[in-house]
């Protein structure tokens, strides 16, 4: 059975659950489809975002989804949606489970796949003491021994930022030699020693990361890690709509190209939060989604 939806928001997170907020509020009839797997699900609590600060990700999306219940043009499923094809002037939606919707605009707000390197014990210390973002994470672990993981330029920029929060912290290249000597100069210059030793793999206690183990037997005592993830797209609906990606940068390998209205190059479809920058922030994507849901009202009214 096919409804008619003014739009179609792909993803329940900041991105996605500030955007049908601002649509509920127009009026615009809204169908918000969430698969449940946002990033930040990991981690302990919310990091710089105000009025929310270190609340568990889960509380702030449930807390959104009750607000969201007081817009009757608003509807918030639990489901994934597998492809999205272009008809008669908008979209035929299918989902998981073979339900069809038809809408006239599409927000992707989807956010990305977080990928940290490979190493044994990371991903139970993943969003706690082993963390991506020192904004987010790096109150928690501040003035106590960190560690970066990275290699090239982008352990250098790393380093140096997390000097923001602790006089010790030292790279970590995990058996690589890729820093050049104008790298290794400023992190001498910026007091970071580095160690390019084969990582064996990450030793905790309790949930919090105690040390780095090395292949040699030796290890480091540390409390925190910054590791040098990159995003991907989790799925290939953005690519199924015909949207263009910008050059892969040093986080992000798939973005989606906006404009300043948050229009992708494929018409009738928008994006915000994650899945279309550099800087993953959740306040961030909270103040996108809300723009980008303005702009996809301002698209249905000239159609009027």
């Amino acid at each position: 059975m096919e409804n008619d939806w003014e739009c179609l928001v792909v993803g329940g997170g900041a991105a996605g659950l500030s955007a049908a907020l601002v649509l509920g509020r127009a009026r615009r009839r809204t169908l918000l489809v969430d698969a449940g797997r946002q990033s930040n699900l990991a981690a302990k609590g919310i990091g710089g975002l105000l009025g929310h600060d270190g609340r568990p990700a889960t509380e702030l999306y449930e807390l959104s989804r009750k607000e969201l219940q007081q817009y009757p043009s608003v509807e918030v499923r639990s489901a994934e949606v597998r492809t999205a094809q272009r008809r008669d002037g908008g979209f035929d939606i299918e989902l998981a489970g073979g339900s069809h919707e038809r809408v006239k605009r599409v927000l992707l707000a989807m956010g990305m796949e977080y990928r940290p390197p490979p190493l044994p014990g990371l991903d139970e210390l993943w969003g706690g003491s082993v963390f991506h973002c020192p904004f987010c994470h790096g109150w928690e672990v501040r003035e106590q021994p960190l560690a970066v993981l990275a290699q090239g330029e982008r352990a250098m920029h790393m380093a140096r930022l997390l000097r923001g929060w602790t006089d010790d912290v030292i790279v970590l290249t995990n058996g690589t030699e890729d820093l050049t000597e104008e790298t290794r100069n400023c992190l001498r210059a910026s007091e970071v020693p580095v160690d390019e030793r084969p990582i064996e793999r990450l030793a905790s206690v309790d949930g919090e990361l105690e040390a780095i183990v090395f292949t040699d037997g030796s290890r480091l005592a540390r409390r925190g890690l910054l590791v040098a993830a990159t995003l991907h797209q989790r799925t290939d609906l953005a690519a199924q709509l015909g949207v263009n990606f910008v050059e892969p940068g040093p986080v992000s390998m798939e973005a989606v190209e906006v404009d300043a209205l948050y229009q992708t190059s494929a018409p009738g479809v928008f994006a915000a939060g994650d899945v279309c920058t550099q800087m993953p922030q959740v306040a961030a994507a909270v103040a996108a989604g809300s723009a980008a849901a303005a702009s996809v009202v301002r698209s249905l009214m000239e159609e009027i």
